[in-house]
């Protein structure tokens, strides 16, 4: 049979009324039975988590289901930023295999330790669907952790950007998650990772040849502060104007290609630069021997990214197209970055033709390069092959 997706979405301002409305809308739109449901509930809908449970759950009957507070939602082509936004998303899939647990991180003395993955990494399943609280749950170490137990194993989802008072509203099944983080493993189902970091490379790829830790000191053999000057006195007019308002690094993830395009680079902030050494600061543990580029942000890359990323995918689907998408944008993108409302929706709509939801999250969770990471002003997506 073949997978279905099917989506409901209201913004009314009642949780009774908004998660019927949404529920209902999800049901008529499968044949088949609820396999896996994923719900986002706006900032004013919490508090009333056990209700919106009992109400979707009723109408829908899902075999599984996660969900999580949100700052702002998406679904049925359009954005609501902010409010009583209600999204309810229902998978069809009689094929798969789907468990649902709850996980924590817990600092120690040793590390964190990372506790609810089944001890098998097989049980992991094919792909995971994750929705975390980033205050009490560490993404990263989950990241790790599944990279080196599964490697390739995508990773897609975003961490919760609304709570209500005490909680972290997030939702397993029949249950409110006071903290920590809820997963969805599937297996029998493809689901096909799509990552639009939203920046766009400049100037010239170049490679690291002195670094330490997390600060590059030196970039094609000259300190990586006069070198970012030369690359930045090269760059056109309106370049210029870019990297003024906040330059990026791109770091190559995957070596062994001939050539690089702009997907194949994990975008990170340049997070500080030591006029003494010349040595740059970046987030992440940088190699020497790996290849960079610069970035810049705007709406104009930011979109061109996105609809770069969604022609890819649409063409790797192939004539059966998409049943479905589950999408986590960053809360800083919508009109904040584009100036108007829908475009990430719309977006997706124009290119997939295929219902889709999710929400504004306070940080996306995708793969580049066949690794797993934590982005910020991205948009990661899940998106389901109809066969």
């Amino acid at each position: 049979m073949p997978v279905e997706v099917s989506v409901g979405l209201s913004e009314a301002e009642d949780a009774s009324l908004a998660f019927t409305a949404a529920a209902e809308e999800a049901a008529a739109g499968l044949d088949g039975s609820c396999d896996l449901c994923v719900v986002f509930a706006g900032m004013p809908h919490l508090g009333s988590e056990r209700e919106i449970l009992d109400i979707v759950r009723s109408r829908l009957t899902p075999d599984s289901l996660i969900g999580c507070g949100a700052g702002g939602v998406i679904g049925s082509g359009r954005e609501l930023e902010g409010g009583s936004g209600a999204v309810v998303w229902a998978l069809s899939a009689p094929q798969a295999e789907i468990s649902v647990r709850a996980l924590t991180t817990l600092p120690t003395d040793d590390g964190i330790v990372l506790g609810g993955l089944p001890d098998d990494p097989a049980l992991y399943g094919d792909a995971m669907i994750v929705l975390a609280d980033p205050s009490t749950f560490a993404v990263d170490t989950l990241l790790a952790h599944v990279d080196e137990a599964r490697p390739a194993m995508p990773v897609i989802g975003g961490l919760a950007s609304a709570s209500g008072p005490g909680s972290a509203s997030l939702l397993l099944d029949d249950e409110v998650v006071p903290a920590g983080a809820v997963v969805a493993s599937l297996s029998g189902v493809e689901v096909l990772p799509c990552v639009s970091q939203g920046a766009a490379p400049i100037g010239p790829e170049m490679t690291v040849t002195a670094a330490e830790g997390n600060l590059i000191t030196e970039l094609a053999s000259k300190p990586a502060l006069e070198r970012l000057r030369e690359v930045i006195g090269d760059l056109d007019e309106r370049e210029q104007g870019l990297a003024a308002h906040g330059l990026l690094l791109g770091v190559v993830i995957d070596e062994n290609q001939p050539s690089y395009e702009r997907g194949d680079f994990l975008v990170r902030p340049i997070a500080g630069v030591d006029p003494g050494s010349g040595a740059l600061a970046v987030p992440d543990r940088v190699r020497v021997g790996q290849t960079v580029r610069l970035h810049v942000r705007d709406a104009s890359s930011a979109s061109d990214d996105l609809r770069e990323a969604l022609a890819t995918r649409r063409l790797a689907l192939g004539d059966a197209g998409a049943a479905g998408t589950l999408v986590f944008s960053c809360n800083g993108r919508g009109r904040h970055m584009f100036g108007e409302e829908g475009h990430d929706a719309s977006a997706l709509e124009e290119a997939l033709g295929a219902p889709a939801a999710g929400f504004f999250a306070a940080g996306e969770i995708g793969p580049v390069g066949g690794r797993n990471f934590l982005h910020g002003f991205t948009a990661t997506m899940a998106v389901f092959p109809r066969d």
